[in-house]
């Protein structure tokens, strides 16, 4: 676990690599109907857009968030690791997918401007949810988490 600034700004950044190239990946798959070598290029693209987002947002709401839900549940003096670890992860998950979706109807589903957004958007949340929370808990946690642990030391 990050226990600096600079830490937690190079563990956001792995995450955010990790967690928003797998969801534009889903997405562009379910837009096409096929994982391709197209769909694996093409996410490049828009994770320079959606990368940035993505940090912004951990960075200054749903982490902050999450780590405040986390402790008001559970006290670290008392609390084995695992289960802060664990509900920190939900906690992002739920505060990020929900403004990430956001951010995708906005960007690439037709705007603002469009009478659907606010269906577009429950409906992209609503997708993109199992997605995230799975590919968190069970893949890109632990994968960042030992990578970060390589970078730093435990």
């Amino acid at each position: 676990m990050p226990k600096s600034l600079f830490q937690e700004i190079i563990f956001t950044i792995i995450m955010v690599f990790f967690m928003v190239y797998a969801l534009i990946c889903y997405n562009m798959t379910l837009a096409i109907g096929d994982f391709t070598n197209a769909v694996i290029l093409g996410a490049f693209r828009e994770l320079v857009i959606m990368g940035p987002i993505a940090i912004i947002l951990d960075m200054l709401l749903a982490g902050p968030l999450a780590k405040a839900f986390t402790f008001k549940i559970f006290n670290p003096a008392e609390t084995k690791p695992i289960f802060i670890i664990l509900s920190i992860s939900v906690f992002s998950v739920i505060f990020m997918c929900p403004m990430m979706s956001l951010a995708a109807t906005i960007l690439f589903k037709g705007g603002l401007l469009q009478s659907e957004v606010v269906s577009i958007w429950i409906k992209t949340t609503i997708m993109n949810f199992p997605m995230a929370f799975f590919w968190q808990l069970c893949f890109a946690g632990p994968v960042v988490r030992k990578i970060f642990a390589l970078i730093f030391g435990r």
